[in-house]
């Protein structure tokens, strides 16, 4: 079975649609849009998704239903989820969801090394790390409230919920910081 490590969040996000009913990849992509999942999952170019339909078929998590051919569109593909690519989805997502993994994010690391920026360089960047998270912030807001003006139920909105509260966290952090910088409250020990 498939574990965690073995799906990447859009491997998730096409088992997942394909739980919902079968589809082609451009399908795929327009609900990917639709529903803000762009937010939480790189959907950035249609080279990743077909690559990834291509690796979840070469491992029997999905396969092709149909090709439907039409007049106005060219061939498309319409794909299925496999049983065991069902059993393969539910398993990963309970396993993500029972036991985060040991991640390691670049910005913490970045951060531990902040000293060898001096107080004002350091502070610049943070604020203009601030001037991002408040941008993604703001954007992530508004697909809430889209999404809640048009009865979106809240079970279909948690990752934005998620984010908007890891994004307004982080946000908060990275303020205190240049603040202190700013105020001196935050001893500076340069590297020599």
């Amino acid at each position: 079975m498939a574990t965690r490590g073995q799906l990447s969040p859009l491997a998730i996000a096409v088992l997942a649609l394909l739980a919902e009913e079968p589809m082609h990849a451009y399908r795929m992509q327009q609900l990917m849009k639709e529903r803000g999942i762009g937010i939480v999952v790189n959907v950035r170019n249609r080279s990743g998704l077909h690559a990834s339909i291509d690796r979840l078929t070469r491992d029997e998590l999905i396969r092709v239903r149909a090709v439907e051919r039409g007049a106005r569109h060219p061939e498309r593909t319409v794909y299925e989820l496999t049983a065991h690519g069902r059993e393969s989805l539910l398993t990963g997502l309970r396993t993500t969801v029972a036991a985060p993994e040991q991640e390691f994010p670049l910005f913490p690391a970045v951060v531990s090394f902040l000293n060898l920026l001096s107080p004002q360089d350091a502070r610049t960047q943070l604020e203009l790390r601030a001037t991002v998270l408040q941008r993604r912030l703001t954007e992530t807001e508004a697909v809430l409230a889209a999404s809640r003006e048009h009865g979106v139920p809240r079970l279909h909105l948690l990752e934005h919920e998620y984010l908007q509260s890891t994004i307004s966290t982080e946000l908060a952090w990275v303020r205190t910081v240049s603040g202190d910088i700013e105020t001196g409250a935050l001893a500076w020990e340069p590297y020599a």
